[in-house]
């Protein structure tokens, strides 16, 4: 069984992937997954935006040849078509690493420790099942504050652009089951516990 854990910013996903990594479960971070899908994309990337790079007087690489994330960022947050070019490259390099992970972890549940895992379809429909874990606007801001280091700011930028996100899962037709993230750890896993045997019980 693949479950995607996903959720607002610091509502608490990976201490839900922790719960069920130490319940036998297998985990990847897809961020993970996406920093090392970049690595093998590195030359396309630079092929297919070595125009706008120019033009915005940018290098795309840093003295080591290795790409510049945040050079690529400042072109990219400038134009949605240009997001969805790079992840038009990225991200089925996403799936190829995720599918190469679940078939080496063959025995085992899997986690997809994901945000934005419904931008991809491929991986997304693989999955019996969205963890959602949420936790109040308040403790989740505070929690953002204390671990990040990000200005007020930012974090409310984050925030807003996450608003969506429950019914963006929802939207995907793959079950989704709430976890809620509001008091202790123990608390947390027994609501874990709880969405594994919901998921269990209907598959």
């Amino acid at each position: 069984m693949i479950v995607c854990v996903t959720g607002p910013m610091a509502a608490g996903k990976n201490a839900v992937s922790s719960i069920l990594t130490d319940a036998g479960w297998a985990s990847v971070d897809a961020d993970e997954l996406a920093h090392e899908a970049i690595v093998h994309k590195t030359a396309e990337i630079i092929a297919a935006f070595s125009q706008e790079a120019e033009k915005a007087g940018v290098r795309l690489t840093k003295a080591d040849g290795s790409l510049d994330r945040r050079a690529l960022g400042s072109i990219l947050f400038t134009d949605t078509s240009l997001l969805a070019r790079q992840e038009s490259i990225i991200y089925p390099e996403v799936n190829r690493l995720s599918d190469a992970f679940v078939a080496s972890h063959a025995e085992k549940n899997v986690i997809l420790n994901a945000t934005v895992l419904y931008k991809i379809p491929d991986l997304m429909m693989k999955c019996s099942a969205v963890f959602y874990v949420t936790a109040p606007y308040l403790i989740r801001l505070i929690r953002a504050k204390k671990r990040d280091g990000m200005t007020w700011r930012q974090l409310f930028r984050r925030f807003r652009s996450q608003r969506k996100l429950y019914r963006l899962y929802t939207e995907t037709g793959i079950p989704v089951i709430t976890i809620r993230n509001t008091g202790s750890f123990s608390e947390l896993r027994n609501e874990t516990e709880a969405a594994v045997k919901q998921i269990t019980k209907n598959t």
